[in-house]
């Protein structure tokens, strides 16, 4: 199954030709990268699929969606923390 997860932006930091941020998920924080999303920072809620930010997303959806797909179970799978991000 291919999910997008939302997370919540740490922090950024130019990697040369690509733009990264430590994304937390929960109570786990993973690298990832902004390059489809420049306009993401610190703070904001970003939908991740496969170690790339795909879109902004607001808080209260963030952590509907992220509610969600612990119900399902669909975090467990993807290794990551039963808490909502944030």
């Amino acid at each position: 199954m291919c999910l997008a997860i939302p997370g919540k932006i740490l922090d950024t930091e130019d990697a040369g030709f690509s733009r990264t941020a430590r994304v937390q998920f929960g109570g786990v924080v993973r690298t990832v990268f902004l390059d489809l999303v420049p306009e993401a920072g610190v703070g904001d809620y970003v939908l991740v699929h496969v170690g790339c930010a795909i879109s902004r997303i607001d808080e209260e959806e963030a952590l509907k969606t992220f509610e969600l797909l612990e119900q399902i179970g669909a975090l467990e799978e993807e290794g990551l923390s039963h808490e909502a991000p944030g």
